[in-house]
């Protein structure tokens, strides 16, 4: 059985403004940046800054990024050298921990 597309969302409170941008950077680049086995292995990722609203409470940056597989998924969160350098960015100017959320049962999403 073919392995499900993994599709997953991180929210960040990042409380300086000023530290949202570095973090978009990176992500504006990350599908290009992420390599596994020498190629681009994430199929979509796009991040964006919270619509300031109360109902985000306190969650200032938003990214959704999909792979083909959990197995990718992992790849990204432990050994990915594209992800760690978006890590050492977030470093300190992040309040731990972002919410994470993945799941592989999607109704109409359009990556």
């Amino acid at each position: 059985m073919a392995s499900k597309p993994i599709y997953r969302v991180t929210m960040f409170k990042i409380p300086d403004p000023a530290n949202v941008q570095p973090m978009l950077d990176k992500y504006a680049t990350m599908k290009q940046d992420a390599k596994k086995d020498g190629k681009p292995y994430i199929l979509s990722c796009v991040a964006g800054r919270a619509v300031s609203d109360p109902r985000n409470q306190g969650y200032t940056l938003y990214a959704q990024t999909s792979f083909a597989s959990l197995e990718d998924m992992k790849y990204y969160d432990e050994q990915c050298e594209a992800h760690q350098a978006l890590k050492a960015v977030g470093k300190g100017k992040v309040d731990p921990p972002p919410i994470v959320l993945y799941m592989d049962d999607v109704v109409n999403w359009h990556p």
